[in-house]
């Protein structure tokens, strides 16, 4: 029973000291984090702060320089052994990489597959599912995201709103219990953005545990449980959104919601001093 209990009740992700390097160039200099199962955590922050080399850290698509990251109470990309780390094959990585959903800010989709091809070819390769069951969920899926009359289309047919909910649903096709969206809405033309963020909005409902790095930031007010803002490698502070996004602390955070306030009119920040007392 307390086995049970403890596993309901551990993060879905706890990073430790995370430190990436690339030569000289710190990009992560040290990020604690923790994201409760089921919640949403929107991570903001200026272009080149972190934020999306912290979520390829994640899922170990890039290897740490320090630290520790556990998903779902598994360490990610590295086992343990008598008090030391070692790194997991390829092959150990792809299999806990395979329980993570990750969706780019370009779709990825393959252009020579029609739609349903797409999100069936990592359950077939992966899991070693068969045709007709891993169709038979991506055509669910599809009715999902709102594009089931676009099972037989091809990549290049489609709206790039429409690629973008083609690649959720290919996410979700391996059924996984962690969800990354790399600024998903960026390539996005302004008019298709808010299909893809009602997609988002449904799967929060549901209750999937997600972590968002995105610019939107009315998103992240009604949306996220918990938003975090990175700069220079770092989390300069953390909050609920409605504090956060209209009562920030950290001058850094100020100025960086100023700008994107004058850009996009999404939030209001209260004037400094404003919530004193």
């Amino acid at each position: 029973m307390g086995g049970a209990d403890s596993a309901a009740t551990a993060p879905m992700v706890e990073a430790q000291g995370v430190h990436k390097r690339y030569g000289r160039l710190e990009v992560l200099k040290g990020i604690d984090l923790e994201v409760a199962r089921g919640e949403v955590l929107c991570l903001i922050g200026p272009s080149g702060s972190g934020k999306s080399t912290f979520l390829r850290c994640i899922n170990h698509l890039e290897p740490l320089s320090a630290g520790l990251i556990r998903v779902d109470g598994e360490l990610m990309g590295y086992r343990e052994h008598r008090g030391r780390l070692y790194e997991r094959t390829e092959r150990d990585a792809c299999r806990q990489r395979a329980a993570i959903g990750m969706v780019f800010q370009r779709f990825n989709l393959f252009p020579h597959l029609n739609v349903l091809d797409n999100i069936v070819e990592a359950p077939r390769q992966v899991k070693r599912e068969g045709r007709a069951e891993a169709s038979e969920r991506a055509l669910a899926l599809l009715r999902r995201v709102g594009l089931e009359a676009k099972a037989a289309a091809y990549p290049a047919q489609l709206s790039g709103g429409q690629q973008q909910r083609v690649a959720i649903a290919r996410a979700l096709a391996m059924s996984p219990k962690l969800m990354l969206f790399d600024e998903p809405t960026s390539a996005l033309d302004p008019e298709l953005v808010d299909e893809v963020l009602a997609v988002m909005r449904a799967l929060a409902a549901d209750g999937m545990t997600m972590v968002v790095v995105t610019h939107e930031m009315g998103f992240a007010r009604d949306v996220a449980h918990r938003v975090a803002f990175m700069d220079d490698g770092v989390i300069v502070e953390q909050g609920p959104p409605g504090e956060l996004l209209a009562r920030p602390r950290h001058e850094r955070t100020r100025a960086f919601l100023a700008r994107v306030i004058e850009g996009r009119g999404s939030v209001a920040i209260e004037p400094a001093g404003g919530a004193a007392g």
